[in-house]
């Protein structure tokens, strides 16, 4: 991984799946191309010709991972996909998903966009009773609970072991015959129902619809198991209802732009974040630039809230790989050098505003800020289009200890000194809510306050609870 990445959130996952459709894989890889943004670590397809289950996974890439002759192997008219960036389990081949295996009533794939807060504990009642994991990632959690259900019915055995697990989920399930998705009951991530021509697709998001021609139908609802089969789609709802609070990091980063998520664009909430931080923190200033790419909505709003000119100040290198072989002659901020280069016949004696989706750790932004300045700005005005990050995810989001958040341990006084600008300003908490708000709508925003929906406490537990 390169040194520019490690300050910033990493993406959570991506899945897809398609049920009905003689193309099945070849529109799986199309659908993964849509949600690299979403992992970028390793990708992964299964398909089903009705008996078998074929698969394919690897380490990188959806277009390092699959070739024609290995998409032209995963035969059937159904398949499910996968890409990854580690949240629980190290960067391995064999932790790549889906995630697949034979047990007594036959095979069974699953793709898992989330975090189990209770996959250790649970990990460690199945190796007490003797249990081998193939893995160190979560998601295995779900297949061994699925075998040692004593239900008859696939639909069953997914939902009984859905209600022994805690956290964020939104999964596919695949087997022989039938494909199923699932999502938490608070809806921490999203997951979209499609319809293409006779087939079903579902995905982590709307954009993958789009580049398959599929017809957006709905979001798939908290806490609802839905079951694809040549009987038609069923729809069950077995858990208490819970209050729904997506993740409100989705619209601020995550999720692509053009995708429609939890009921709203997400280009059009960042940009009312960048108006609404305007409202909040003014200054003044010749020209808003965003931090690529993530930082453009939000700056276009921010400058329009301002009457201050838009430029594109930063242009981003798209074509860096995850990690650099740097010269033996020491390049000074080399990390972001290698992906962003300041344009300075803009910059040069301005006076700018630089719109930045988050600050982490700090160190990336002092480079920003230093690389902005040395092309000559005049003065640095950075503005955050979220609050203060304070605690970790643990729901999905590969975030840093609280220690190592700067807005843990730093006034923002403080943190304005060491990314050395000439202002800070974040977006509040309030200020988010009115940006992003939805009819009746909370949003999970624990890294913001601290306020975790489901209980992260992993309290111990008999062991003879999973069985029974």
């Amino acid at each position: 991984m390169g040194p520019f990445k490690k300050d910033r959130f990493n993406d959570e996952c991506g899945v897809f799946g398609i049920y009905g459709h003689p193309e099945a894989a070849n529109l799986a890889y199309l659908g993964l191309y849509s949600l690299q943004h979403r992992g970028q670590e390793s990708a992964g397809i299964v398909s089903s010709d009705g008996e078998t289950l074929h698969s394919h996974k690897g380490m990188g890439l959806v277009a390092d991972v699959f070739t024609s002759g290995a998409i032209g192997k995963l035969t059937g008219d159904t398949a499910i996909g996968h890409v990854r960036y580690s949240t629980a389990g190290e960067s391995h081949i064999k932790n790549a998903q889906p995630f697949v295996v034979e047990y007594s009533r036959g095979g069974i794939a699953v793709a898992h966009n989330g975090n189990l807060v209770n996959a250790m504990l649970l990990r460690a009642q199945f190796e007490a009773y003797g249990s081998i994991f193939q893995s160190s990632m979560d998601t295995e959690i779900i297949v061994h609970l699925i075998a040692s259900s004593n239900e008859i019915s696939i639909t069953d055995r997914v939902i009984f072991a859905l209600k022994k697990i805690r956290g964020s989920y939104s999964l596919l399930f695949l087997t022989e015959d039938t494909m199923i998705a699932a999502r938490d009951p608070n809806g921490f991530r999203p997951l979209s129902l499609g319809r293409l021509k006779g087939a079903w697709v579902v995905a982590s998001e709307t954009c993958a619809f789009d580049l398959i021609e599929a017809e957006f139908v709905r979001e798939i609802e908290p806490g609802e198991v839905l079951v694809i089969n040549k009987d038609g789609v069923a729809s069950y709802r077995p858990f208490p209802k819970a209050q729904f609070t997506p993740c409100v990091f989705e619209f601020i980063y995550f999720a692509r732009p053009d995708s429609l998520i939890f009921g709203a664009n997400v280009h059009a909430v960042r940009k009312k974040l960048g108006e609404r931080l305007a409202l909040e923190h003014p200054v003044e200033a010749d020209i808003v630039i965003p931090v690529p790419d993530s930082g453009v909505p939000a700056a276009i709003g921010y400058a329009a809230a301002s009457g201050i000119p838009f430029d594109k100040g930063i242009v981003r290198n798209h074509y860096v790989g995850r990690t650099f072989i740097e010269p033996k002659d020491a390049i000074r901020h080399f990390g972001v050098k290698v992906k962003l280069n300041p344009i300075r016949e803009i910059l040069s004696g301005k006076r700018v505003v630089v719109i930045d989706d988050s600050i982490v750790r700090g160190t990336t932004s002092r480079k920003i800020v230093r690389m902005i300045r040395e092309a000559g700005a005049k003065e640095i005005h950075m503005r955050i289009s979220s609050p203060p990050t304070i605690c970790p995810c643990y729901y999905g989001i590969d975030t840093p200890r609280r220690e190592e958040l700067i807005a843990a341990i730093q006034t923002v006084e403080e943190i304005n000194g060491f990314i050395t600008s000439d202002s800070l300003g974040y977006l509040s908490v309030e200020g988010l809510y009115e940006a992003a708000k939805q009819a009746g709508l909370s949003f999970c925003d624990a890294c913001f306050t601290g306020r975790y929906p489901v209980d992260v406490l992993r309290e111990p537990a008999p062991q003879l609870a999973l069985f029974k």
